[in-house]
């Protein structure tokens, strides 16, 4: 039976891990992120792989650092005969990637050379591709540079974001995997090297891109949201009081001549911000500081009552 060392943190991951076990895998252990304080009250929490490996009675590792861990010589005794990563978090040292006889291979949620690097969702969602996907590909020392075993495609739809594409993707990327697997075992699938003309990168999201620019187009902005929902959230200000935004509606039936940012309508379930290139913006659901998301109506029939026309958000 081949042994198999799982490697992953959030919830995408988890039925990977669980197709892997529900085909007869072996699986020797699973690695994943240290346990994280999480929510406003900094609640120490197990990562979604961690619970659903618990739940099958595995073996779990959770180095802060592979590199130099004790961890590391437990996953090397293991002898593994491959290592499956998804969405894991952490470069994988030399050392470890020449321990299975198969290699390690990696399920990444994005149709490579585009996007390596640790958000490719997020971006493809901002960059307003009209597709993304999964890649099955072989792992070697640079980031999501090695080759590629198998890809599908999946669309991006204006009403899908983060949380629903990474549900999407799980799906299909755990089929892939089981589909393409035992070919990569027996030798029948060799990988193909990526286009390097072709690459493109999706690094972390830094705080500072977190931040609406009205400049952009309501387009655009309506995909940054989106594209960073139910993480890390897009936010905006107003007189100093930060907003995080959770939905707005592109108007593409509007226009106006005020200048990007300023708050053009307010109604009692309305609230319209201009825009770049002329267009205008509905924000449908935030979440002020120190509260919890609202409706557009409760948000005005409460805090956002001193909300005006004319003033600008930031």
């Amino acid at each position: 039976m081949t042994r198999i060392l799982f490697m992953g943190t959030p919830a995408f991951s988890v039925p990977i891990l669980e197709g892997l076990i529900k085909s007869g895998y072996e699986i020797a252990a699973v690695v994943t992120q240290p346990d994280r304080p999480v929510g406003r009250k900094k609640i120490i929490t197990p990562t979604p792989v961690k619970e659903a490996a618990l739940k099958h009675d595995l073996l779990v590792l959770q180095p802060e650092k592979i590199s130099g861990s004790p961890e590391l010589e437990t996953m090397i005794e293991l002898k593994p005969d491959v290592i499956v990563t998804a969405a894991f978090g952490q470069f994988l040292p030399e050392k470890l990637l020449q321990v299975p006889t198969h290699g390690a291979i990696n399920v990444h949620a994005s149709l490579l050379p585009k996007y390596r690097g640790g958000a490719p969702v997020h971006y493809s969602i901002i960059y307003g591709e009209k597709e993304t996907g999964v890649t099955i590909m072989e792992m070697i020392k640079k980031m999501d540079a090695g080759g590629i075993y198998a890809q599908e495609s999946l669309p991006i739809t204006k009403q899908d974001d983060v949380g629903t594409m990474f549900e999407k993707l799980s799906q299909l990327g755990r089929q892939l995997l089981i589909d393409t697997l035992p070919e990569i075992l027996n030798g029948n699938l060799q990988p193909m090297p990526q286009d390097e003309d072709k690459v493109t990168f999706s690094p972390n999201i830094t705080r500072e891109q977190e931040a609406i620019d009205w400049q952009k187009t309501a387009t655009e902005i309506d995909q940054q949201v989106r594209g960073m929902r139910p993480w890390p959230i897009a936010f905006t200000t107003y007189e100093g009081t930060r907003w995080k935004i959770w939905s707005v509606e592109v108007l593409p039936t509007e226009i106006t001549e005020e200048a990007p940012g300023t708050i053009i309508k307010k109604e009692k379930k309305q609230l319209w911000i201009a825009c770049g290139n002329n267009t205008v913006l509905a924000i449908k659901e935030l979440q002020p500081a120190g509260k919890g998301k609202q409706l557009i109506h409760e948000f005005l029939n409460g805090s956002g009552q001193h909300v005006a026309v004319g003033q600008q958000v930031k």
